[in-house]
């Protein structure tokens, strides 16, 4: 018999990646949301996180986006 799970495929560089694991390894074990990591660019996670990656990963470019100065 076939196990099916449902997620979200994330296809993404490296360092996204990297960001998206280490939120996941800090929230508490009975929320951590990757189900699997594929490779270094891609991962499948549960899919009531997509919108939670999303806010992190707009954050984060914020964070360390430049501004030239005026």
């Amino acid at each position: 018999m076939v196990n099916a799970i449902k997620g979200v495929f994330i296809s993404c560089d490296i360092p996204m990646a990297q960001l998206i694991v280490n939120i996941n390894n800090s929230m508490p074990s009975s929320q951590r949301f990757i189900i699997h990591v594929l490779d270094s660019t891609h991962l499948f996670v549960q899919p009531h996180v997509e919108q939670m990656i999303r806010s992190a990963i707009a954050k984060f470019r914020n964070q360390n986006s430049y501004e030239k100065p005026t």
